[in-house]
């Protein structure tokens, strides 16, 4: 697993090369069939991250958020396979802000097993492998190993939210938490604030795709924390995310959180009506 993980971290490095080419020079910009924008640059990182793990690892298919149908459609005979986000937070890299990320994940048996995540603008690694730890690396820098911290009821929840996505059902969530200091960060470097222990928790009602969380999901894991399913009627947190079980790509909602917070999430005082904010 150590062996994969250099490789793969060497991929996400190289996608990022290749975003930066672009991030420094004219961006076009066009839509999904869902409206969502792409650019060159997610369509690039796509080519280079699919062609270098199919040379990796030959036996295990690849889905990227910009694959074909088809193998949308023949993912669910899949036990092993990549999981891919070759540019999270398009809309990020589009505005310029710095905030966007490429995740890869490895996903066998529903559950995501390795991740990495790379941040071009900030130069930093993000990763994590079933037993092998979380950890932080500065490109061309040594590794460190990160952890979450675990939150007590007498402190400020610091909460991390999307600049890009909310919802009726977020701000119902808001108003019932202990009171918390939010913060607005793009892309997978939500869960990365969590798994250095940097944020306490970060809950998403909304949809999002399984590229989006998969890599996030085993680093943050690693780093002692969890991402469970967010019941959107009762708030609850439910059991971990799971991966290609569904029809659709479509996660349900979620909240990321640090260690032990999993254990006060559903206490029947964790949750109030105070809607106290400090920002």
């Amino acid at each position: 697993m150590t062996a994969l993980l250099e490789s793969v971290k060497q991929i996400a490095r190289d996608a990022c090369g290749v975003i930066m080419s672009i991030y420094r020079d004219s961006i076009e910009i066009t839509a999904k069939s869902d409206n969502s924008p792409l650019t060159q640059a997610d369509m690039a990182a796509h080519r280079l991250i699919t062609a270098r793990l199919s040379d990796l690892t030959p036996s295990w298919p690849v889905l990227s958020e910009e694959s074909g149908a088809d193998d949308i459609q023949n993912r669910r005979s899949w036990s092993t396979f990549w999981l891919v986000d070759p540019l999270d937070g398009t809309r990020e890299f589009i505005n310029r802000n710095g905030e966007f990320t490429v995740n890869i994940a490895l996903v066998h048996e529903g559950h995501p097993i390795l991740g990495v995540i790379a941040a071009p603008v900030l130069k930093t690694l993000w990763y994590g492998a079933r037993g092998e730890g979380a950890w932080r690396q500065r490109f061309d820098e040594p590794a460190e190993p990160i952890a979450a911290t675990t939150w007590q009821p007498d402190q400020i929840l610091r909460v991390v939210g999307s600049r890009s996505h909310g919802s009726e059902v977020f701000e119902r969530l808001l108003k019932a938490l202990p009171p918390y200091d939010l913060q607005g960060v793009g892309s997978s470097l939500k869960f990365c604030r969590i798994a250095e222990g940097a944020a306490d928790c970060y809950p998403r009602p909304g949809s999002t795709c399984e590229w989006d969380t998969g890599a996030a999901q085993i680093i943050v894991e690693e780093a002692g924390g969890h991402v469970l399913q967010l019941n959107s009627d009762t708030l609850q947190a439910e059991e971990a995310l799971r991966y290609n079980c569904r029809a659709s790509l479509i996660n349900p909602g979620f909240v990321a959180m640090g260690r032990g917070l999993g254990d006060k999430w559903n206490h029947p005082d964790f949750l109030k009506n105070s809607g106290d904010r400090l920002s």
